[in-house]
């Protein structure tokens, strides 16, 4: 999902209705944490799986088939792109009958209901915010501009009942035009700026509820402009005094502000790991991001179908790569309920058999039922 061509990019359709009125009568204060982690200490291999699986579905209706998986405590969350969202309306009253759905789980902690909302070009939902980041880094007053951004998209998102945002970009862009500037999703080629944007967006999006996602770590802003991992594997040779100085600068203040999610970029560092892709590498997951940045939260993939992974095998195997790399939750975004499907067996299948260590496991599923018990 580095790509916000087609899967990524608001398609401009009409808002119709206040899509408040559509919500489900479900509590707004967060679930207890402590009453999660004994919830899930009773759960099955598949259950506990389930709780690191994000899915994805075709068309503006969910199949039964999710349906059973929210009931059944087989999935955490849902992401949702253009082609599930018609109208703020429409897309409400299907969260309200995710929720419904939900309510009939042994998990009691709220789905994770995400979408791209980053601004600009790069919208799901009609309305805030309308600025770039890049138009927000430009301008006279970045700070504040982001923070009002920030504020736009949580309002916007907990509006139709959404509690996720996959945003804000924090890569630095390298030069002009490139992959990530193209669509103008960077702040700024200062990391300065990108961090005190980042922080500000992250900040007043938290602040309505939202759980903000900082992305792609650690940066895709030296990517040229056809450097996709959507479609085929990247290599980005920067050193590792860029890296540090350039592409991760801004986490330590995203940190700082308390953002919940870090999504992985799925290109190769090899200043880090010339060996596997960000998202797949402890290395870069659990040295860099969680020991070099001091990250607690939870860490999520890019989309587990990206052309990236080619040389990784099946879903099922990418799952469990991803988690044994210390990927907290698996970003199955195909559009297709049998990609989590696949992913959560697979994972279920490698707890019970030893090969993911169980230790590290439940404590990811901890992670984020910690985060779920958080949000609205």
């Amino acid at each position: 999902m580095a790509q916000p061509h087609s899967r990524r990019m608001f398609l401009g359709f009409a808002a119709t209705g206040a899509a408040a009125a559509a919500l489900p009568a479900v509590a707004s204060q967060p679930a207890s944490a402590a009453t999660s982690a004994a919830t899930t200490a009773a759960l099955t291999p598949q259950q506990l799986a389930g709780q690191r699986v994000i899915s994805s579905y075709a068309g503006l209706t969910p199949p039964q088939a999710l349906l059973d998986d929210i009931r059944n405590g087989l999935t955490s969350g849902v992401v949702f792109f253009g082609e599930n969202i018609s109208s703020t309306t429409q897309i409400a009253q299907v969260i309200t009958q995710l929720r419904q759905a939900q309510a009939q789980s042994p998990i009691t902690a709220p789905l994770l209901l995400m979408t791209d909302q980053e601004g600009g070009l790069v919208r799901r939902l009609p309305g805030a915010p309308t600025m770039s980041e890049r138009q927000i880094g430009s301008s006279s007053n970045p700070t504040s501009a982001a923070s009002t951004a920030g504020t736009g998209a949580g309002q916007n998102l907990r509006g139709v009942g959404m509690n996720v945002n996959l945003a804000p970009v924090l890569d630095v862009y390298y030069t002009s035009g490139n992959f990530i500037d193209q669509y103008q999703r960077s702040y700024s080629n200062k990391p300065a700026i990108v961090s005190e944007c980042g922080s500000a967006f992250i900040k007043a999006q938290q602040a309505t509820g939202v759980a903000a996602t900082a992305k792609h770590f650690p940066g895709l802003g030296s990517a040229t402009r056809n450097q996709n991992t959507d479609n085929a594997p990247v290599t980005l040779n920067v050193t590792l005094n860029q890296l540090h100085t350039t592409d991760e600068q801004p986490y330590p203040a995203a940190i700082s502000a308390g953002v919940k999610l870090v999504m992985l970029s799925w290109a190769v560092y090899p200043a880090l790991d010339g060996s596997r892709p960000a998202g797949l590498s402890s290395t870069v997951i659990s040295q860099e991001l969680r020991g070099r940045n001091g990250f607690t939260g939870v860490t999520i993939t890019d989309a587990l179908e990206a052309g990236a992974l080619s040389a990784y095998g099946t879903t099922a195997q990418r799952a469990v790569a991803a988690a044994g790399a210390g990927m907290d939750l698996i970003l199955c975004s195909a559009r297709d309920i049998t990609q989590a499907e696949a992913a959560t067996t697979a994972m279920a299948n490698a707890y019970t058999n030893g090969s993911l260590d169980q230790t590290a496991f439940n404590a990811a599923v901890n992670r984020v039922s910690a985060l779920r018990a958080g949000l609205f």
